[in-house]
């Protein structure tokens, strides 16, 4: 059992996070830019405006990115399934 494995995996289980979690917030994040220009361009303060483009388009990247956030995950499983007969032997 070296430690170097350990370190492996929690450091690719952080790498995959950071990258599922930023394939629905970045889209988000642009859209929010987008709106939030729009409103100081025109002087409208309307909450709904800014929170319903954000809302569609980040369960628009989730539906989108889902297929190819679960064979990510699958594949990182799978990793961690192989990784097994190392970690204990």
């Amino acid at each position: 059992m070296e430690v170097e494995v350990f370190v492996d995996i929690v450091r690719e289980a952080l790498g995959l996070v950071a990258l599922l979690v930023s394939a629905s917030i970045l889209p988000s994040l642009c859209v929010g830019l987008c709106v939030s220009i729009f409103q100081a361009a025109t002087s409208i303060n309307e909450q709904t405006l800014s929170f319903l483009p954000r809302l569609l388009v980040t369960v628009g990247a989730l539906m989108v990115g889902s297929h190819w956030g679960l064979e990510k995950l699958m594949g990182f499983f799978k990793n961690i399934v192989d990784l097994i007969p190392q970690v204990i032997g």
